[in-house]
């Protein structure tokens, strides 16, 4: 068995609970048996490697770890985790990747050898740190990971001229979605977004009922045009609704009084600063962001260098028309060779849809 492999699949039951601290998995091994594993629990709860000790016991003396993202050494809401290790007799361990954090980055490491455990680094350590991907941009830069997520037909529509949109997406992709939005802090929309098609921007199981856990969810509304009676007001989790003072207080006291926060922000040419926004979503520890339009919000960050993943789901469908509304707005480039390329692409099959994900050049690596 590759007991990594088996780490990493436990780390990825933290993404969306862990945050902002980031989602590990570890398992401890002895004479080729698995004796305890875990996953990081919510902010405040034992980390993996606690909770893998936990369920090894006694049994850890002199048995092997193996654990995605180097073992804290430092007092956080939790005791250092590399003390723990030390305390349970355990006799190697492997690392899949160190930890960026200012506080940990190789100490921790350092601590477990000096201990006289022996450590050995880098097994499957891409996929561990594209599993962590928005911690590690949020712990050494303070700002979340930003992806753009967008449905769109062959012709590159996300709706025809009339504004319809539902669905370009096959029912696979959309399942997907729910499955990100599982594991982001927060899904951000623009306005018009709102205005059109009144999302509930949830997170839902197949029965297609709320998850218990649902991400922030962000409206970027400069003058505060979204209804009162938006469906995302009803349904369960935070709303935040990102204006500037060009927003009339009539507006926005129905806002609050409909359940929403309202953060005004300073305005770049009569739009939210939407630097600023992520800035305070970084202070307030939201890790990632999932942008899912429209337009407009979508072009802003774009030309802005904002965006740091693309995950696009293509759909075999011709719209057409002059007046259709496009996935990005904004200026755009005037010659190919400024346009925005992606690197690390993947392409994957969901139904009859194509989804296609990748990082902006600027963010490799990252």
């Amino acid at each position: 068995m590759d007991y990594m492999e088996r780490a990493l699949s436990l780390a990825k039951l933290a993404l969306g609970i862990s945050s902002p601290n980031p989602a590990v998995g570890a398992v401890i091994a002895k004479d080729g048996v698995i004796i305890g594993e875990g996953y990081t629990q919510p902010p405040g709860s034992a980390h993996a490697e606690v909770v893998a000790l936990r369920k090894a016991g006694d049994k850890a003396r002199g048995a092997t770890m193996y654990v995605t993202l180097e073992p804290c050494c430092h007092f956080g809401r939790t005791p250092p985790c590399t003390q723990a290790i030390i305390e349970s007799d355990i006799a190697e361990v492997y690392i899949a990747t160190l930890d960026p954090n200012p506080l940990v980055s190789g100490r921790g490491r350092e601590k477990l050898e000096a201990a006289g455990i022996k450590t050995r680094l880098g097994e499957h350590e891409e996929e561990a740190r594209e599993l962590n991907e928005a911690y590690i941009k949020f712990i050494t830069t303070g700002l979340p990971f930003v992806t753009a997520k967008f449905a769109m037909s062959l012709d590159g529509k996300i709706a025809t001229r009339m504004g319809d949109s539902r669905w370009i997406s096959g029912e696979e992709s959309r399942e997907y979605l729910h499955t990100l939005r599982q594991t982001v802090d927060a899904v951000m929309v623009g306005v018009n977004t709102v205005l059109l098609d009144d999302p509930q921007l949830t997170a839902r199981g197949k029965d297609g009922r709320p998850l218990a856990r649902q991400p922030l969810r962000v409206i970027v509304d400069s003058e505060a045009r979204t209804p009162p009676k938006a469906r995302a007001f009803a349904e369960p989790g935070k709303t935040i609704i990102a204006t500037t003072p060009a927003a009339p207080s009539s507006r926005t006291r129905k806002l609050e009084k409909a359940g929403a926060e309202l953060l005004e922000l300073p305005s770049k040419d009569g739009l939210v600063d939407l630097g600023e926004l992520l800035r305070e979503l970084g202070r307030r520890e939201i890790t990632s962001v999932l942008v899912e339009g429209g337009g407009t919000l979508l072009g802003s960050l774009f030309e802005r260098g904002l965006v740091d993943k693309v995950i696009a789901f293509i759909a075999p469908l011709i719209i057409g028309g002059r007046e259709a509304k496009v996935a990005v707005g904004g200026e755009g480039a005037s010659k190919i060779a400024q346009a925005l390329r992606l690197s690390q692409v993947k392409v994957e099959r969901l139904g009859d849809d194509v989804m296609i994900t990748g990082y902006l050049s600027f963010q490799k690596g990252r």
